[in-house]
C-alpha cells in the first residue's frame, strides 16, 4: 500500500477529483484522511464514502478556504494536533476562473483564480511544510491541468494560475529535496465527473452543438482514439 499508516491532507474535497483522492488514500492504507473544503456538506459525503470502506481509517472534517492563510494555519495545526505528524498532502483545491476570451475578460476573475489556485495553495502547502520537516519528510502533490500546456477556448485566466503554480513547484522541489519532501505536480486529462460534465454543457449552449459532438471532437485528439467515459 502506497499511503500505509500515512496522514493525508486533501483540500478542495467535492463530487469530483477531491474525493476520489480522499477514498483512494484511505484505500492505500492511510491512517488519517484530513478533509477540506469550503462546504461542509460536501466533506460530509466524503467521510461517508471514506466509512463505507470498513477500513477503520480515521477522519478530520475541517471547513476551510484556501485563499484564506489563517484557515489554512489552522487546518495543518489541527490535522498535527489530531493524528501527530503530516505525510502527504495533496492541492486539489481550485476555482475555474471566469470563461471568457482574454480581450474582454474580467481580470477580477483572473484574480479570484490566482487567489485560489496559486496563492491559496502557497498558504496551505507554507503551513504543512513545518509539520513535514519535524516529522523527517513527506510528499506534496499539486493537482495541475492541461490547460498549461495546450490552450482551451475561455480558459486563459485558470491556466495562467495553474502556469505560475507550475513554476512555484519546481522551486519547491528545488527547496525542499533536502529534507526528504517530495513536490510533484500531476498535470490532468480530461476526467468525465461533474465539472467536465458541467464544461460540456455550458460549451453546448455556447456553441450550439450537441454534448456528444463536443465530447467526438475532444475524443478524435487522443491517440486511442477513444471515448474513456
Amino acid at each position: 500500500m502506497l499511503l500505509k499508516d500515512k496522514v493525508v491532507i486533501v483540500s478542495g474535497i467535492g463530487p469530483g477529483l477531491g474525493q476520489e483522492l480522499s477514498t483512494l488514500a484511505a484505500k492505500e492504507g492511510a491512517k488519517a484522511v484530513v478533509l477540506a473544503a469550503r462546504t461542509a456538506a460536501k466533506l460530509d459525503v466524503a467521510e461517508q464514502e471514506i466509512n463505507a470502506l470498513g477500513l477503520g481509517t480515521a477522519v478530520l472534517k475541517v471547513v476551510t478556504d484556501i485563499s484564506d492563510q489563517a484557515q489554512c494555519q489552522a487546518l495543518a495545526d489541527r490535522a498535527a494536533a489530531e493524528f501527530g505528524r503530516i505525510d502527504v498532502l495533496f492541492n486539489s483545491a481550485y476555482d475555474p476562473g471566469s470563461f471568457e476570451p482574454i480581450e474582454s475578460a474580467s481580470m477580477d476573475g483572473w484574480r479570484r483564480a490566482m487567489d485560489v489556485n496559486f496563492f491559496g495553495t502557497m498558504y496551505l502547502t507554507q503551513a504543512c511544510v513545518p509539520h513535514m520537516k519535524k516529522s523527517g519528510g513527506g510528499a506534496i502533490v499539486m493537482i495541475a491541468t492541461m490547460v498549461e500546456h495546450k490552450p482551451l477556448a475561455t480558459q486563459a485566466g485558470y491556466g495562467a494560475s495553474k502556469s505560475a503554480l507550475r513554476c512555484a513547484t519546481k522551486h519547491l522541489a528545488l527547496e525542499l529535496g533536502k529534507y526528504n519532501i517530495r513536490v510533484n505536480s500531476c498535470h490532468m486529462g480530461w476526467m468525465w465527473g461533474p465539472s467536465v460534465e458541467g464544461y460540456f454543457s455550458w460549451q453546448a449552449k455556447a456553441t450550439g452543438k450537441s454534448q456528444q459532438e463536443l465530447i467526438a471532437e475532444v475524443t478524435a485528439q487522443h491517440p486511442a482514439g477513444r471515448d474513456s467515459r
